[in-house]
Order: C-alpha cells, then sequence, then structure tokens
C-alpha cells in the first residue's frame, strides 16, 4: 500500500503542480527564505513577497547586510513579524558561522534562528534532496486521512505517531520531490473543507473516506480563546511632524513603529485631557477623532480609534518626531498603514 500511495502521489505532483520561483531552482537560500516567508502563510499571500525579498536581496550577503527596520519594512503587511527579525539574524548566522556559505546538512539547518525540524526537513531535502520527510499542516492532513487517525494531532503522541507514519512513506530515492508533491496534495487536493474525493488518485487507499470521517479529520481540541484588546493612537501633528515610537519585540508587531500608544480595557473615546495626561503634550486642537473597525489576528482581536492632534511645541527629546514626508519609510502594522490609506494623515479626513 505504501509503494501505491508513493507512485499515485508522484503521478499526480507531475500533472497537478504549481509553478513557483524557488522550484524551478531550488537554491538553499531561495527554498529557505520561501520557508520563512510561508510560515503561517498562504502561498497565494506569500508569493509577492518572496519576490520582493528575491528582488531586494539576490543573496543572503545582502540580506546579512540589510538594516533590521529596512527588512521589517518589507516585511510590513504579512505579519507573524518575529519571522521577519528570526530572518535577518539568521542571515548574519550564516555568513558569521558558516563562512557565508548555507549550511548543507539538517542539523546545521536546525541551528539557524527560526528554523524547526520542519523547516530544516524541508530545506535539507528540497535543496540537498537528503531523506528527511516533512510535516506540516498540509501533510497532518494527508497522513491523518490516508491512516484514519481520530486521535487530536495537537497532541504529541499523535504528532509523534504522524511523523513515523511520514517516515515511512517518504520516497527516499527522490524525497525533494516527494516533500513537495505531500505539501501540494495538502493545499490543493485533501483540502480541509469539502474536498473532491471522487477524483482523488489516493481515494481507494484512504481510510478517512472507507469509513465517511473525512470532514472529522484531522482532530483539532478547542480553540485557544480570543483576546480583544483596546488601542488608541494619538496622530499628534508639530510643524510638519508627527511624533512615532517603536514596539518592542515582546508583543505582536514587535520592531515596527506606531504612533504613540495608549492601551486600556474600553473601546470609548477618551478625553483630550486623558490624552495630554499619558503623555507629555499639549493639545492645540483635536481635528478628527476615527474608529477603525476590528483588525483580526490570530489569537486577537484589536478595536483601535485613532485621535488627529495638532499640538505645541514639543521639547521632550525622548519623543521621536519625524517628518510627515518620511513617515512612509518606516515599517507600520498593517493597521495603521491600512488607517492611512484611508484617511488623511494631518486632518483625518476620509479619502473618497
Amino acid at each position: 500500500m505504501i509503494e501505491v500511495m508513493r507512485n499515485e502521489l508522484s503521478k499526480w505532483y507531475q500533472k497537478h503542480k504549481r509553478t513557483l520561483p524557488w522550484r524551478s531552482e531550488p537554491q538553499p537560500y531561495f527554498v529557505w527564505l520561501s520557508e520563512i516567508i510561508l510560515q503561517q502563510t498562504r502561498v497565494e499571500q506569500g508569493l509577492s513577497y518572496f519576490n520582493k525579498f528575491a528582488e531586494a536581496y539576490p543573496n543572503i550577503e545582502g540580506l546579512a547586510k540589510a538594516d533590521l527596520d529596512e527588512v521589517l519594512k518589507l516585511w510590513q503587511g504579512l505579519g507573524y513579524y518575529s519571522r521577519a527579525r528570526n530572518l535577518h539574524f539568521a542571515a548574519n548566522q550564516v555568513m558569521n558561522e558558516f563562512e557565508g556559505k548555507f549550511p548543507s546538512t539538517y542539523d546545521d539547518i536546525l541551528k539557524l534562528k527560526g528554523v524547526g525540524s520542519y523547516t530544516a526537513a524541508a530545506i535539507s531535502s528540497i535543496a540537498y534532496n537528503q531523506p528527511h520527510a516533512v510535516v506540516d499542516g498540509n501533510v497532518i492532513r494527508v497522513i491523518t486521512r490516508l491512516f484514519g487517525i481520530s486521535e487530536s494531532v495537537n497532541q504529541s503522541a499523535t504528532l509523534k505517531k504522524i511523523q513515523a507514519l511520514a517516515d515511512e512513506l517518504l520516497n527516499e530515492l527522490n524525497p525533494s520531490e516527494h516533500n513537495q508533491a505531500m505539501m501540494e496534495f495538502g493545499a490543493l487536493q485533501c483540502v480541509p473543507k469539502n474536498p473532491n474525493c471522487e477524483v482523488c488518485p489516493l481515494a481507494i487507499v484512504c481510510l478517512a473516506r472507507a469509513n465517511g470521517t473525512v470532514s472529522g479529520i484531522p482532530l483539532k481540541d478547542k480553540k485557544i480563546k480570543r483576546r480583544a484588546r483596546y488601542f488608541h493612537y494619538i496622530i499628534a501633528i508639530n510643524n510638519g511632524k508627527v511624533i512615532i515610537s517603536q514596539r518592542g519585540t515582546n508583543d505582536i508587531w514587535g520592531g515596527l513603529f506606531e504612533f504613540p500608544l495608549i492601551e486600556n480595557d474600553s473601546v470609548d473615546f477618551l478625553t483630550p485631557s486623558q490624552l495630554e495626561s499619558s503623555f507629555p503634550i499639549s493639545i492645540k486642537s483635536l481635528l478628527k477623532v476615527h474608529s477603525e473597525k476590528k483588525h483580526v489576528l490570530s489569537h486577537q482581536d484589536i478595536h483601535a480609534n485613532f485621535y488627529h492632534l495638532e499640538i505645541d511645541n514639543v521639547n521632550d527629546e525622548k519623543l521621536n518626531l519625524v517628518a510627515l514626508s518620511d513617515l512612509h519609510t518606516f515599517a507600520l502594522p498593517r493597521l495603521i498603514d491600512r488607517y492611512l490609506e484611508n484617511h488623511d494623515l494631518i486632518s483625518g479626513e476620509k479619502r473618497h
């Protein structure tokens, strides 16, 4: 049965595989770049970012030499910004610890910041054709359905079982193609909802199909409870400049820039006196207040209000004032970037 699965999977892949830039020439650097970008990201969304990074940094030396803020700016809108910081850090690891040559073994690839067992297996197999079976979300779905695994995939014992089956199923003669075929099959054929089992080449050996349990597999424990957060952004303008600050790395959007922020437990608008008491500013006039629609993250819902202020001269050296014309050069959270696309920065008026 294992051999049947391998053969059918290979035939399906040759017929249906997508043309992707890191597949045509599977260079280690580009394979690694694609894998980091595609963590928690669909190919359709990540492809444009891969192209931007490949054009800006055609080799790992260029990425290592780049300023981190520049990398974060290029990453803007993709989310999970720790990936961008890890990408930059790992590029410098390669330059400093591996003499500028991308590591060629699973164990050495695993040493790179931001690389776990899945990513190391993907890079070592796809770029170097080494026999390491990948297990990502797509592969988990394919294997649990093929082998009728009904236990929760959130449990470590279940994941070990899946990894063992992936190892057994791996075509060691061509692990590069096999792993890409497994992931592609999960992405295009064995999809999460309503897969077209009638045309599936593996339907005859699929236990979930035989048992009528396809829709319930893979089984996952209840989702993590979502957290609601309430952000109040102060857009403080003075003589053609605006105040911004850089976020720390221990929260969402780490390392990105934003307007002065007040976070509390209410979506209600703040008064001018509340704004002044939170920051060393003197409000000349409150131009506009807007409530932005909920911004949804993986486990958080951000409710944001924006306050457009004209302020008197700022004397506090701790406040970072930048020219309005330079604001676009800073990496901003997608929430703020989207808001500025729809509203005039100074007046707060909505763009038509």
